[in-house]
């Protein structure tokens, strides 16, 4: 199972090109504060406005620097299934340990679309398929009963919700049968979700916070919900400052005080106001980051 902190990598960009010596820093940094997987070109890595090229390059590189010392999960969903399997065998020849697979988003499928597409990438590998759910973004729902008749696939082993709706995962475990990573894709009830029976959250903060959104989880796992309180606390300000604006601006401001990379991001996203600046650099000094 997939389980803890687990961060939504963000892609570095310079003169907008990848930067891939920040890539390498960040991808070490994470495994060295405590981070328990990576997951590169999801939502967070704009793998919306990433080339070909440059997405399975990064997937490349990802896997190359962690070198087996955590999990990667590589994202490599779309809209369009054609594009989804390349991706997706793609990550697995790269050495991905499993891959993020979002809902048709824009096409608007029934459930019945949804599961057909997430089986043809199911069946078009042979590595472990995380189903990401996220209505705000992709329109449509994967809805309890269509997430239970998908974990009945063999490779089909977890979620990242991000409904953002905490009575999902409860309606979930009352119908899929046997283990399933329940995974949060919303930092700021990431901790609320662990207690409804979730197992962790692949997470946007986690990108300048490795080491508390670790021990974060850490204490969930044992139980010490206490502990894991307190760290929260630290870093509520933190998630709402990095989503002030449309992400991942927030979160490349907050990388380049801590000097892992720029801030720049790829259009539409544009760089962070300065009011939002601030909002960002007053919540990392109040989690103690800098």
């Amino acid at each position: 199972m997939f389980r803890g902190s687990y961060v939504a990598l963000i892609t570095p960009f310079t003169n907008g090109e990848l930067d891939e010596a920040a890539l390498r820093k960040m991808v070490n940094w994470q495994i060295e504060s405590g981070t328990h997987g990576l997951v590169p070109v999801g939502t967070t890595g704009e793998s919306p406005t990433l080339t070909e090229a440059e997405h399975k390059r990064v997937i490349e590189i990802v896997v190359e620097e962690t070198a087996g010392r955590v999990p990667v999960v590589a994202g490599t969903g779309s809209n369009n299934p054609i594009e989804a399997v390349e991706y997706s065998r793609h990550a697995q020849e790269a050495g991905a340990n499993g891959v993020l697979s979002v809902a048709g988003y824009y096409n608007r499928p029934n459930q019945e679309g949804l599961y057909q597409q997430f089986k043809m990438i199911h069946d078009a590998i042979d590595i472990p398929v995380i189903i990401y759910n996220i209505p705000p973004r992709a329109v449509v729902d994967v809805l309890p009963e269509t997430m239970a008749r998908l974990a009945e696939l063999p490779r089909v082993v977890g979620v990242k919700d991000a409904t953002g709706d905490l009575s999902r995962i409860s309606n979930e475990r009352l119908v899929v049968k046997g283990e399933f990573s329940y995974l949060s894709g919303e930092d700021l009830t990431a901790m609320a979700y662990r207690a409804n029976g979730g197992h962790g959250c692949i997470s946007v903060t986690a990108n300048v916070a490795p080491a508390l959104c670790a021990q974060l989880h850490e204490a969930c796992g044992r139980g010490d919900f206490a502990s894991s309180l307190e760290i929260q606390d630290r870093l509520a300000p933190l998630h709402n400052a990095l989503f002030s604006e449309p992400s991942p601006a927030g979160v490349k401001y907050a990388a380049s005080l801590l000097g892992l990379c720029g801030e720049e991001a790829r259009l539409p996203i544009v760089e962070m106001s300065e009011a939002g600046k601030e909002r960002v650099k007053a919540a990392m000094e109040f989690a103690g980051l800098i």
